[in-house]
């Protein structure tokens, strides 16, 4: 049967990777709505090739520019927050969650809202406000697939176990750039050194996440919401081969390994398929040419990103959005040369130490700590400037 779709953050990496697989496999997926931020020119041409029936910017200034494109296709067009969220509710199989940042929040769960079945490939939405997006999804009784390759990864090993069987999850990191630099080396790390992650290619943002590994304690945030196995029993081991995507250990001691090349692709397909599976042109992994696999447990000292995760999510409540919020103005700051690497860390900290609001009752609540972290997060940067 022909699954219908809809993709929200078409013209992005995980977009237009899913894009690409559907373009493989045309004549099991059917395209309802696509979104891009404010690209009218790409999303249109993609309307057009896809056949779909919505295509929708987020920025209502390109209304027009999307509009005029799709004139005389039949494709609908429509622009603003609100029509993200309409489009959220459209009758669609499958949606694909891939806006970056909290800016996918209210589409996201307008899909849960709705009982669908949910690829969800936006990190902020979950870490942000994961206690609000898994009482919705009990609710509504809708369908969470992971798309992180780690959490992919742990949703594959545990088909066919039960999670109250399963002793211990771990998360596995690359490490970074500069998993073998000391405190010293890594004080003069540069912006251009580190986006250059060995493994994956990604932007800037994910890449000095990655560097930090504050990309690790994100994505165990994310695993304690979605695999509710208890906090202590979530682990981070660093492999700097990103072969081993995650693992679980059931309480027999048997271990269940999910491997695959570092391609978005393969757990895209995944979750697109879900509970098949479909063909991709990735390249298949081949461990003889590899050689070895290493493990080594996480510097919680040269990388305390995991130490602020792990509390965070130890506390609840606001601290996760704070902590997302507080390293995304970090990070833009890096990039910007106004703090040095190490600092990124003690900006966040700063921040979840300054700022202690209530915990979020709804989402109005959640942008409004968020846009008070950002506040906190750039008063704390300020003084680190003038400290330079």
């Amino acid at each position: 049967m022909t699954r219908s779709v809809s993709i929200f953050g078409a013209t992005g990496s995980v977009g237009l990777s899913t894009l690409d697989l559907i373009r493989q496999h045309r004549s099991q997926y059917r395209v309802v709505a696509l979104t891009a931020n404010g690209n009218a020119a790409a999303v249109a041409q993609l309307a057009r090739e896809f056949d779909a029936e919505l295509a929708v910017v987020a920025d209502e200034a390109a209304y027009t520019e999307l509009k005029d494109a799709l004139a005389g296709t039949g494709i609908e067009a429509a622009a603003g927050a609100g029509a993200l969220v309409e489009a959220a509710r459209r009758n669609a199989d499958w949606t694909m969650a891939s806006i970056v940042g909290c800016a996918g929040l209210p589409s996201t769960m307008a899909a849960i809202e709705a009982g669908k079945t949910v690829a969800l490939a936006n990190k902020e939405a979950l870490v942000s406000a994961g206690a609000l997006m898994m009482a919705a999804v009990r609710r509504s009784g809708a369908t969470l697939l992971p798309v992180d390759s780690e959490h992919n990864a742990i949703f594959q090993c545990l088909s066919g176990g039960k999670i109250d069987q399963v002793r211990k999850i771990t998360l596995t990191a690359s490490g970074g750039p500069f998993r073998s630099f000391s405190l010293e080396e890594m004080r003069g790390v540069t912006p251009a050194q580190a986006v250059a992650h060995p493994n994956w290619d990604m932007g800037a943002k994910i890449s000095i996440d990655s560097a930090t590994m504050m990309n690790k304690g994100l994505e165990l945030i994310e695993a304690y919401h979605l695999f509710p196995v208890g906090l202590d029993k979530i682990d981070i081991l660093v492999h700097p081969q990103s072969v081993i995507h995650s693992m679980v250990e059931y309480v027999d001691c048997s271990t269940l390994a999910q491997l695959g090349s570092p391609d978005m692709r393969i757990p895209i397909a995944s979750a697109l398929a879900w509970p098949e599976r479909i063909t991709t042109s990735c390249k298949p992994l081949d461990l003889a040419t590899i050689g070895q696999l290493t493990f080594e447990q996480p510097d919680v000292e040269r990388f305390p990103a995991l130490r602020l995760a792990r509390a965070a999510i130890a506390e609840g409540g606001a601290k996760p959005a704070i902590l997302n919020a507080a390293n995304e103005v970090a990070v833009a700051a890096f990039l910007a040369g106004q703090i040095t690497f190490l600092e990124i860390a003690a900006l966040v900290e700063a921040t979840l130490t300054a700022y202690m609001p209530e915990a979020p009752a709804n989402l109005e609540d959640l942008f409004s700590i968020d846009a008070d972290a950002r506040q906190y997060a750039r008063a704390v940067l300020e003084k680190l400037t003038r400290g330079h």
